[in-house]
């Protein structure tokens, strides 16, 4: 233990307690709901705002979801990884696929509590300026650093540590994203991939990531959650 420093304690915790929320709770979804973030049990209640500034966030949120349903996640998930990166206290977070902006919205949420900054990849300019707007009009354009175009090119750029590197683009791609990025993310970050089910989890990714002695990993309601170990 003792070269397990405090931030991989904590989230190796943090990922524990999820892993059993998740199973628990999320997987009692109906197998059509699965993926859709409406399903959930009774035990599922919509977030209650803090203060006015969330409030209109979440106004903002479920705007996006009833006008620019394009490939966001649901909106279970969305909370999920708010939760994830402000337990983690996270200060860089790194998203491939920004879509309209829904899960970059999320992240931002609990940005703006750490102090953290999330860069996100969209390779689509129509997706790319309807995220920045809604960036814009939640109030994140300070925190959230669009990068447009192909994120397997863009993202060799990148040189800080990181603190949660959320993939949610081309399936096929997310192997060529881990390579590049694993040797960034931080001892004690994470990993989180979207859309890790039977169908269209890429088994060349779900091996690197449960085989590598360095790396922790649970998948729950098709969402993996990886440690990298300290």
């Amino acid at each position: 233990m003792k070269n397990v420093t405090r931030s991989t304690i904590v989230a190796a915790g943090v990922i524990g307690i999820l892993g059993i929320l998740l199973s628990n709770a999320l997987a009692q979804r109906p197998p059509r709901a699965r993926g859709a973030g409406q399903g959930d049990s009774q035990l599922q209640k919509p977030p209650v705002p803090k203060d006015e500034n969330e409030k209109k966030i979440l106004g903002i949120l479920d705007d996006i979801r009833a006008r620019q349903q394009y490939r966001n996640v649901p909106a279970q998930d969305g909370r999920l990884l708010r939760l994830l990166a402000q337990s983690m206290n996270a200060k860089n977070i790194i998203e491939i696929g920004t879509s309209t902006g829904y899960s970059g919205i999320w992240f931002g949420m609990a940005l703006q509590k750490t102090g953290g900054k999330l860069t996100t990849f969209e390779i689509d300019a129509q997706r790319a300026a309807t995220a920045r707007a809604n960036f814009k009009r939640a109030g994140m354009a300070d925190i959230i650093t669009l990068v447009e175009g192909d994120a397997h090119e863009k993202v060799t750029a990148l040189k800080d540590p990181i603190d949660i590197l959320f993939l949610d683009a081309d399936k096929e791609g997310y192997v060529d994203y881990l390579d590049k990025l694993l040797p960034l993310i931080r001892p004690g970050g994470l990993i989180i991939g979207h859309n890790i089910s039977p169908r269209m989890a890429d088994p060349k990714y779900m091996e690197a990531i449960t085989s590598n002695p360095n790396l922790e990993t649970i998948v729950r309601t098709e969402v993996s959650l990886t440690l990298k170990k300290g």
